[in-house]
């Protein structure tokens, strides 16, 4: 990519860079990943009104042109008021499924109020990017762009087709995650990099394991309600909508569901307990391995925001709506909670549980929006994925272990499982887990290793679609 590109690109959107923070950044594709994804992070991909998620795609393929790229292997699909985005690296045999890289342009809402910098102006400070999008995830998917464009500088060319694949709602609706998935269900595997990634130890910050993730927990949004005559206020009655569902929201709140283990999440917490600098955590990573129903390691385990969705359902109430006017009793109060369920379970038995914990007869619960979301099952374990990932992320980080994952949320991965297409989650990114800002405030990345995060995309992609 030349720098009149990224030059060009920056002068479309406001960017706040410390120009001392580019001394780190001694080479140029390390560069390039920092000055596109500040570019793509300043365009607010957030769905409704203003949404520039189309502007995002827009960005990555006047890229991909500048570096040589034919215009008829580009496309950028519009659907509603977002878009999705799919390039195409053609492999000398078409008669075998694509490699396609997997990740996402849009991104969850941010109040600037709330922020310490403006979530859409972008700044690199003490070695980090910060801003909406820096871990999920226009990094990463920026990343894995810029890799396949060095591929292509060197001469590399791929036996397989590489399909780099963006949906542009996978924070709401994902109507382009599935269409995506749809249009590409003839592909080899999936790589999506908004999932998975390496962890870096808490203390030293050096690499200290790489997980590949291979299942993920089922989403699920739920609308719970209370409805009642209403009335004045001044003549208060026992039963109160808003009182009552208070009181539900508040057990459902406090429940926590029976933890749980899988071979995937054991396989997890035997491994990476090792790495694990806290002696404490490590040790119920250990016992909760052995015996999920130990109380003392389920305890530790439930008070880290980074284990606790890995060991079982999680449901959380996450808005509410209640009232119509401040002289009234209120006729209708609405919440809703967001439930991330642990393979084996259907929704009907969560709903049934949040009945039983809610507590509240005059509470109705219903799923909304199921047809954003689908059940699938994990991937298949495949051995060339998983010396390729080995070999790749040895190649860049040195001999770190390898460890397989189960996610806490979910991803575009779910539409290409459940029409039988292997994704697994593969990000070459390395963060410490107390960083995880992802949705929260002052979203933020690392960028002390983007030029072995490339090496190790390069490397995985030429072993995958070499054969």
């Amino acid at each position: 990519m030349k720098k009149t590109l990224i030059a060009a690109a920056l002068a479309l959107v406001p960017l706040a860079m410390p120009v001392q923070a580019r001394s780190d950044l001694e080479d140029t594709a390390a560069q390039q990943v920092v000055e596109l994804s500040s570019a793509a992070i300043a365009l607010r991909s957030v769905r409704g009104e203003g949404n520039q998620t189309r502007e995002v795609a827009e960005l990555f393929r006047d890229t991909l042109l500048a570096d040589g790229w034919s215009a008829n292997d580009i496309e950028i699909v519009p659907l509603d008021d977002t878009a999705y985005f799919v390039a195409t690296w053609q492999g000398s045999d078409p008669s075998l499924g694509p490699i396609v890289i997997s990740a996402h342009l849009d991104v969850v809402e941010a109040d600037p109020a709330d922020w310490e910098r403006d979530p859409f102006t972008p700044v690199v400070e003490d070695g980090y990017l910060f801003g909406r999008g820096a871990s999920d995830t226009k990094f990463d998917a920026v990343q894995a762009m810029i890799a396949v464009m060095k591929l292509r500088q060197q001469g590399f060319r791929p036996k397989r087709s590489i399909v780099i694949a963006y949906s542009g709602d996978e924070e709401t609706t994902m109507a382009t995650s599935r269409a995506i998935a749809d249009r590409l269900k003839h592909a080899k595997l999936v790589l999506n990099v908004d999932g998975a990634s390496g962890t870096l130890d808490e203390t030293s910050g050096k690499p200290a394991y790489w997980s590949w993730q291979g299942a993920e927990k089922t989403y699920g949004d739920f609308k719970l309600e209370v409805t009642n005559p209403g009335g004045h206020s001044s003549a208060p009655r026992d039963e109160n909508a808003i009182a009552q569902l208070s009181a539900a929201l508040a057990r459902i709140g406090a429940y926590r569901f029976l933890p749980e283990l899988n071979d995937i999440t054991r396989d997890y917490f035997e491994k990476a307990a090792d790495f694990e600098s806290d002696p404490l955590l490590a040790a119920a990573m250990r016992a909760f391995a052995k015996d999920p129903t130990d109380k003392a390691a389920i305890a530790v385990l439930r008070s880290n925001p980074a284990m606790i969705g890995k060991i079982g359902t999680t449901c959380v109430p996450t808005m509410v709506e209640a009232g119509h006017a401040l002289n009234a009793l209120p006729q209708r109060a609405t919440g809703y909670v967001n439930c991330r369920i642990f393979p084996g379970h259907s929704k009907q038995e969560i709903i049934a549980e949040l009945a039983k914990v809610a507590n509240e007869p005059a509470m109705t619960i219903e799923e909304i929006n199921p047809e954003y979301v689908t059940t699938a099952p994990a991937s298949p374990y495949d051995k060339s994925f998983v010396e390729a990932a080995t070999k790749a992320v040895h190649s860049a980080f040195g001999n770190v272990p390898i460890i397989a994952s189960q996610a806490s949320g979910a991803s575009d991965s779910m539409w290409y499982r459940a029409l039988g297409v292997p994704s697994y989650g593969a990000s070459g990114t390395f963060t410490k887990d107390s960083e995880d800002y992802s949705h929260g405030l002052n979203e933020r990345v690392p960028i002390g290793n983007i030029d072995r995060s490339l090496k190790y995309y390069e490397v995985l992609l030429t072993e995958l679609a070499s054969k």
